[in-house]
Formats: structure tokens, sequence, C-alpha cells
């Protein structure tokens, strides 16, 4: 059973260190830009690296749902390979967002394709699953 889902693992311990990685920025950049918690506000240069981390974290569990359930019921393979599309994605999305907002467009528009792909892989899978019953 475990090989039928270890690439799953995989990309989730990616996602998890990326999420991780996007937190340690933000607390860079609060240290750079003199931010203390709690305070979410402050120069534009932290308000986009704070909006992207947020934004990461809330798609970040509907990522990872669609891609163990796209991966159990449809594709293992196919599954991991968009999800490390999605978390490449979010990379750039993270990165362009730190630059300008409108930086972050472009890689949006992948991740939230990916994450349809990975909707068609679960409703796929789990119609040929109940389907087979």
């Amino acid at each position: 059973m475990l090989h039928q889902i270890a690439l799953l693992a995989v990309v989730t311990i990616l996602g998890v260190l990326q999420q991780a990685y996007f937190v340690m920025q933000v607390i860079s950049v609060r240290r750079k830009c003199k931010v203390s918690p709690p305070v979410t506000s402050g120069p534009p240069e932290f308000e986009r690296v704070f909006r992207a981390q947020v934004n990461c974290a809330e798609n970040f569990p509907t990522f990872l749902s669609l891609l163990w359930v796209a991966g159990i019921f449809s594709h293992q393979v196919l599954a991991a390979f968009f999800g490390l599309i999605y978390l490449c994605a979010r990379c750039q999305y993270f990165s362009g967002y730190a630059r300008s907002a409108e930086a972050r467009l472009g890689p949006l528009y992948i991740s939230a394709g990916v994450l349809c792909i990975l909707i068609g892989l679960s409703v796929v899978g789990l119609m040929a699953h109940f389907v087979s019953l």
C-alpha cells in the first residue's frame, strides 16, 4: 500500500516545507520593516509578502485534499506531477507578489488551473470507484 501513496507523501512534505519557508519570509520582512506582531499592516513590501503567505496558507488545505483524493482514487503519478506544478506555481506566485501585486497573476492562474485539474482527476476517480461497486 505504501508504494501507492509514497509520491503523494513526498509532495505533501514539500508543500509543508514550502509553507514554512513562506512563514520565515514574513518573519524576515517583519524584522526588516520593523512591523511587530500582531500588526498586519505596514510598508507595501511587508504587506505584499504577508498577503502572499496568507493566500498560500488559505489555499493549502484545498490543495492537499485534492492532491490526496486525486492520487488515491485516480492516479498517484499524475496527482503528484500536478502537485509539483502547483508548488512551483505557488513559489512563483509568492516571489512575484513580493515584487508587485501584478506579478502574482500569471502564477495564480497556473495554480488555479492545476487545482481544476486535480478536481477533475478526483471526480473521475471517485465516479469510477462508485460505478465499480
